[in-house]
């Protein structure tokens, strides 16, 4: 490689580790955001949470009184159910564990009486009831217990030493407490999630903070959110890097435990108290109240005395914090409302002034409208003037070209008419010429070829007549041409109304019918017409307006 190549590739170097470096921040962000997202969405749902675990709880007791049980079976049910609401309610807890000794001492079984005491030595000691719990402890035979019991009897006198010396913060049980878990691992099974889990807490404890945090973080790849399990796991990552000093981290994975504990609907949880610790050192006050309040409740509600302690040693100094920024929120708050009531009264103030500005511009803008209004019913009326001044002017010429022809013709018709009459008188024909000359065959003829020039005229004027015509009519009472004419009697007489011709004396004078006839035609056809009898002829003359092109 030469030295250009060389400089190159140290140049390119810094380059990609920021790329590298920007892509993981952004990934981080990312995840960190749908954490945030996943725990806000399961807190708004912590009663359904609840139900479910309510709904689990009802089945359990349901099978109590749904057929005859055998005392084995009751006791089976009743520590089924005491362990259902271990970690959710540990009064009821107790009482049912109570309930598996009666019926155990019943029955004389010192093992299943060994198995409820174990389990209800565990409650006490997260009640508080360390006394209670030292001595069912003590009360029983380590030698005669069952090989499958001795896990939990290691794990209830872990608890019991881890709680007790968390309750006067006695250094003694808590190297007792990891004794037992030194006892506790012996028993299990290398291979099972709680050995797994158990290790890396030993480990945690003894310092060997980067195996625990490697095995932890293993552990939370393969579990899910509907693993009871998976909150402590995650409880334990977000210890390891708070003892570390990286709050972002810290707060993902109690965020996580958290989530976990909600959805398995835990209430005696440390998730919700460490969370609101870290938003606390986040200077995030809104979130550490409203997480330290839930810890508190989840403790009540639990019954747990230890949780409930250690949670209202830490909820005065939050609630403080969260006090002193509403009392800051709400002196800001005063502040913005004198300000914003200063520049209300400018407002008003400005607004007056725009309001009288508008006022008198209104009134111009309606003069104006008014203005623009007549001017253009004047256009309006000029444009319908002309166009029916152009349809006028169109009419007149197109009938003033078909008068001259049909004069022409006539005069034409008469000129034949007159020289065959003289051709008969002169030739004494007298009889031929009284014949012709009382027939009225000829104007007969000539009138209905007047009509069929009047239709045809008519129809080159205005071609859609008839269909627009019946459009004015009932379905059933359309009037149509026969087949062989271009325009009924009917039709005939509303195209002369259209036409402007709406006396009804000169419309019988042109089609040569008595003024009762027409009158009748008039009548019969606005009985017909599907809108108002007195709009239905002035609908007519609109029919086919004519438009200047």
């Amino acid at each position: 490689m030469d030295y250009i190549s060389y400089l190159g590739t140290l140049m390119n170097f810094p380059l990609a580790i920021i790329t590298l470096v920007t892509i993981n921040i952004s990934a981080y962000a990312q995840e960190r955001d749908s954490i945030s997202r996943r725990l806000r969405m399961v807190m708004e749902n912590r009663t359904y949470y609840d139900a479910r675990k309510s709904e689990q709880i009802v089945a359990l007791k349901q099978l109590l009184v749904a057929n005859r049980q055998t005392p084995r079976q009751q006791y089976a049910i009743h520590l089924r159910l005491s362990e259902a609401y271990k970690k959710y309610k540990a009064d009821s807890a107790v009482f049912y564990t109570q309930q598996s000794i009666a019926i155990a001492t019943a029955l004389n079984d010192q093992q299943l009486n060994n198995q409820a005491a174990v389990q209800l030595a565990w409650l006490y000691s997260t009640e508080g009831l360390y006394i209670e719990s030292k001595e069912l402890l003590d009360h029983i035979d380590r030698a005669s217990l069952a090989k499958q019991l001795l896990p939990d009897y290691y794990e209830a006198y872990l608890g019991f030493c881890s709680h007790y010396g968390q309750s006067n913060n006695n250094v003694v049980y808590y190297r007792k407490s990891e004794l037992y878990r030194d006892s506790l691992l012996s028993v299990l099974d290398p291979l099972s999630l709680k050995y797994r889990i158990t290790d890396a807490t030993r480990m945690l404890y003894q310092s060997q903070t980067k195996q625990a945090e490697e095995s932890l973080l293993l552990l939370l790849d393969q579990t899910s959110d509907k693993d009871p399990e998976r909150a402590l796991i995650a409880y334990l990552l977000g210890v390891i890097y708070k003892n570390k000093n990286d709050v972002e981290q810290q707060q993902k994975f109690f965020a996580i435990s958290a989530i976990a504990d909600v959805v398995n609907a835990i209430k005696d949880n440390a998730s919700m108290q460490s969370l609101a610790l870290t938003y606390y050192d986040m200077d995030n006050v809104d979130l550490a109240y409203q997480f330290i309040q839930a810890a508190i409740n989840d403790a009540i509600f639990c019954n747990v005395r230890y949780r409930t302690v250690e949670s209202s040693s830490f909820y005065p100094i939050i609630n403080a914090s969260f006090q002193e920024k509403e009392r800051q929120q709400k002196r800001a708050l005063r502040s913005y409302l004198l300000l914003i009531s200063v520049l209300s009264l400018v407002l008003i103030a400005g607004i007056m002034y725009i309001y009288q500005q508008m006022k008198r511009l209104g009134k111009t803008r309606k003069a104006l409208y008014q203005t623009n209004q007549q001017l253009s019913k004047l256009n309006t009326d000029l444009q319908q003037a002309n166009d029916q001044l152009f349809e006028s002017n169109h009419i007149k010429e197109e009938y003033i070209a078909h008068f001259f022809d049909i004069c022409s013709a006539y005069i034409e018709k008469l000129e034949s008419y007159r020289k065959s009459l003289h051709k008969k008188a002169m030739s004494n024909q007298l009889e031929s010429l009284m014949k012709d000359l009382k027939s009225t065959d000829l104007v007969e003829k000539e009138l209905e070829k007047l009509y069929e020039s009047f239709d045809s005229i008519f129809l080159n004027l205005y071609p859609t007549f008839v269909k627009e015509f019946n459009s004015l009519l009932l379905q059933d009472e359309q009037i149509l041409p026969k087949h062989h004419e271009l325009l009924s009697t009917e039709l005939r007489i509303f195209a002369l109304v259209r036409l402007g011709i709406t006396d009804s004396i000169k419309i019988a004078s042109f089609l040569r019918y008595s003024l009762r006839t027409v009158y009748n035609y008039r009548t019969k056809v606005r009985n017909k017409a599907r809108v108002s009898r007195d709009e239905f002829e002035e609908q007519v003359k609109a029919i086919g307006t004519f438009r200047k092109p």
